[in-house]
């Protein structure tokens, strides 16, 4: 079983918003996926509360992570997405403990580049593959990247920081589907916010499967995007 903790010292950085999306990607994809909100702001609940079908699962972390890991290996889930508060909360720990990959969102600027170091250090100390994912960037234009996110992306590079070689974008389609219970992936696959989604998703199991391969790797989601 994967797990996959969303996870950022920044407020607003995204890691609701990814993990809503991702999770009801891979759903859609036909995994048995469990999703846990470790966040007492409560919103992923809130949007999993307007899902019809209640699919995939969602429990809070409210019987601890380990006790919902373990519940999830004996229900056969293939996939965990934890999501987890903007601090770092003893629960927050546990989720990058129990993570296969570690992903945090980041927005491109200063202050979000300077709060991903807390949640590596954190990783590393764990020994837990991690990757930043650049999120809510400036829409690119004729398919280069705004100076915003080259610079993020090169200050991560010069601390050493795996980056998604992607980026999400700041779309009206991530929070419009959100905002009825959907994702961008279920709403419309073929849409720039379905798109983008997907590759991201393509990285993460690309990603996965390297660590699983070689325990302890860093993970490979700054290589070529999808």
């Amino acid at each position: 079983m994967n797990v996959i903790t969303f996870a950022s010292r920044k407020g607003g950085a995204g890691k609701s918003t990814l993990t809503a999306h991702l999770a009801a990607f891979a759903h859609r994809q036909g995994h048995r996926c469990l999703i846990i909100d470790a966040d007492p702001q409560g919103s992923l609940t809130l949007w999993h509360s307007k899902r019809g079908d209640r699919e995939p699962p969602l429990q809070t972390a409210a019987q601890g992570i380990d006790r919902l890991i373990a519940s999830a290996i004996v229900e056969g889930r293939q996939w965990v997405f934890i999501d987890t508060a903007p601090t770092m909360w003893v629960v927050v720990q546990e989720a990058i403990r129990a993570a296969t990959l570690v992903v945090i969102p980041a927005r491109p600027g200063f202050f979000d580049v300077a709060a991903v170091r807390e949640t590596v250090a954190i990783a590393r100390d764990r020994n837990k593959p991690y990757a930043v994912v650049i999120n809510a960037a400036p829409v690119k234009r004729d398919d280069k990247e705004s100076p915003g996110v080259l610079q993020s992306r090169a200050e991560l590079e010069r601390l050493a920081i795996p980056v998604w070689s992607g980026q999400i974008s700041q779309r009206a389609g991530y929070l419009a589907t959100l905002a009825v219970g959907a994702s961008a992936g279920e709403a419309d696959p073929g849409s720039p916010a379905g798109k983008e989604i997907a590759r991201l998703w393509s990285a993460i199991e690309r990603s996965v499967e390297a660590i699983n391969g070689v325990r302890g790797a860093t993970s490979v989601m700054h290589g070529r995007a999808a």
